[in-house]
């Protein structure tokens, strides 16, 4: 390192350094001073730290533990919050879960088969390409449609009935209606034999389709139709015990055979002829609706064997008078005499005595305004009467004429269930399904609906249906080899009242019913037709031939 040379008139003066020098003993002191001053404050936080250990055996806490217990707390309590959260989610998830599986098991009990057998549904297109439609029978055996194949590989569903069937076996052509739609599955489905089935694919043939065996009694059916004759109505036959329809006719009819040639024709009839009239008719009931009224009034009256009218031929309430068929006068009646009678003028009577909404209960519990059971396609029947109806709504009401509106489909269901001793059983049209060589694949059994009345109910119904048949309205069933108990009904439809529906419901074979019937004769001429008469054509084809 090099030297600095310095002269002397450039010798710094020493003293003067010295002096810029710091005091070494006041350094010291200083130093002394913050040390004193540090054994101080340690010495002063000792009875701090002690009140602080005396406050924490009062249950309190530092400053600095108790921010970190509040933290602790925050956390816990959003961590708790998140597990809430994640409660709900999970009981939305399964909530949608069972949703969704439910939907899935209520999709295959109830819509399924409604989904597969609907137009729409091109599967149906894919299964008649590999398979030739099966045929519907009668439940002998008697063949109701079959597919032909003809000469040039082209098919023709024939109808060998033509138009006895045309409603409840439908037609294939345009559309399907009827059986053919609602058996539309099992008709394209082919259940032959593996082998012959096999050998078929290879050969580029089709198979046949299985068979739709009815419950329909092709001699009852023809029966019902020539017994219409070229009035419009319908004719439904039931057998009670089980619910299987042995017949329903709807006129005017059509012939299945020419729907595809006469679309447009059957399309603007004006009498609606592939309108089923069994099911889909809404016609006003008549007197066959005091079978309602009469149930009604016994459940609320437990007396009604002593039930008494004077019949003058007419009965007058509040300005409004109802009178008895051609105004006859049918003296004192009971309860009997009144169905027996069809009397007008005391069920009037009757139907004012009535609570209104206990009347309107009975009416729901037999099937009005509500869903009926059974496969086909129908309108639900209506009882409009409301609990602050006046005077002559009322009393129209009880004598079946009114708003009220039904079905003859409906009012088979109501005296099968009294036949059969108050329960319906659901009414079905096929028997069973077989494939074309007859080996059955499914078979269909007889399902109880609901209970519509107490066997006591239906039995004391009977009697007085008994009592209609015997002296009353429905005399001309009376004699014969068989029993009948039934109702008639007269609806008038026009306001002169010479335009007439023809009615009636009953069943043969009282001690053990065979057949329930129900009978409407559109704009009768009751001089040459009823529903009577209709009913006794049909029952004496099935005991006497």
């Amino acid at each position: 390192m090099k030297e600095k040379n310095y002269r002397e008139d450039e010798l710094p003066d020493l003293d003067q350094q010295l002096e810029s020098l710091p005091d070494e003993s006041g350094y010291h002191d200083q130093k002394k001073k913050a040390e004193g001053k540090s054994r101080s404050r340690r010495t002063d936080g000792e009875p701090k730290k002690k009140a602080e250990r005396s406050s924490l055996k009062n249950g309190q806490r530092r400053p600095k533990e108790a921010q970190a217990e509040r933290s602790g707390a925050s956390k816990k309590k959003e961590k708790q919050m998140t597990n809430k959260e994640l409660t709900r989610v999970t009981y939305i998830f399964v909530t949608l879960f069972l949703v969704l599986m439910g939907y899935l098991v209520y999709f295959n009990v109830v819509k399924s088969k409604e989904v597969v057998n609907s137009t729409y549904n091109i599967r149906q297109d894919l299964l008649a390409d590999r398979v030739l439609r099966g045929s519907i029978t009668d439940k002998n055996g008697e063949v109701l449609a079959q597919t032909v194949t003809n000469d040039d590989g082209s098919e023709t569903r024939e109808y060998p009935e033509g138009e006895v069937f045309s409603h409840v076996v439908g037609y294939a052509a345009k559309g399907k209606s009827g059986l053919e739609s609602s058996q539309n599955f099992n008709l394209l489905t082919s259940n032959a034999f593996f082998l012959e089935k096999l050998a078929n694919e290879f050969k580029d043939q089709k198979n046949t389709g299985d068979t739709v065996v009815t419950t329909l009694d092709a001699n009852l059916q023809n029966a019902a139709y020539n017994a219409l004759g070229d009035n419009k109505g319908a004719v439904v036959v039931m057998e009670p015990s089980t619910g299987k329809i042995l017949a329903m006719v709807s006129k005017p009819s059509f012939d299945p055979n020419n729907v595809s040639e006469n679309w447009d024709a059957l399309n603007n009839d004006e009498n609606s002829s592939l309108l089923n009239r069994a099911t889909l008719g809404q016609y006003t009931p008549g007197s066959t609706f005091k079978l309602v009224t009469t149930l009604a009034f016994m459940r609320q009256n437990p007396d009604y064997n002593n039930y008494s009218f004077e019949c003058n031929g007419e009965f007058s309430q509040n300005g409004a008078t109802i009178h008895c068929y051609n105004s006859t006068a049918h003296g004192e009646e009971n309860l009997t005499d009144s169905v027996a009678n069809s009397c007008n003028s005391s069920f009037s009577n009757i139907g004012l005595q009535l609570d209104k909404a206990e009347w309107r209960k009975t009416a729901k519990q037999m099937l009005f305004n509500s869903k009926l059971p059974g496969d086909v396609k129908y309108n639900e029947s209506s009882f409009r009467l409301k609990t602050d109806a006046g005077d002559a709504d009322t009393m129209m009401t009880a004598i079946g004429q009114g708003e009220t509106q039904v079905s003859p489909y409906h009012m088979a269901m109501i005296v099968s269930a009294i036949a059969n001793g108050g329960k319906l059983m659901k009414p079905y049209l096929v028997d069973k399904i077989t494939n074309y060589a007859g080996t059955t694949v499914k078979k269909y059994m007889p399902e109880s609906y609901k209970e519509l009345m107490t066997s006591s109910e239906a039995a004391q119904l009977t009697e007085y249906m008994k009592a209609v048949v015997d002296y009353g309205t429905g005399a001309a069933l009376s004699g014969a080899s068989y029993t009948v108990a039934g109702k008639t009904g007269t609806a008038e439809v026009s306001e002169d009242g010479n335009t007439v529906h023809s009615w009636f419901v009953g069943f043969s074979n009282m001690d053990n019913p065979e057949l329930a019937i129900s009978v409407c004769v559109e704009d009768a001429d009751t001089a040459t037709i009823t529903g009577v008469s209709v009913a006794k054509q049909v029952f004496d084809s099935y005991y006497n031939n």
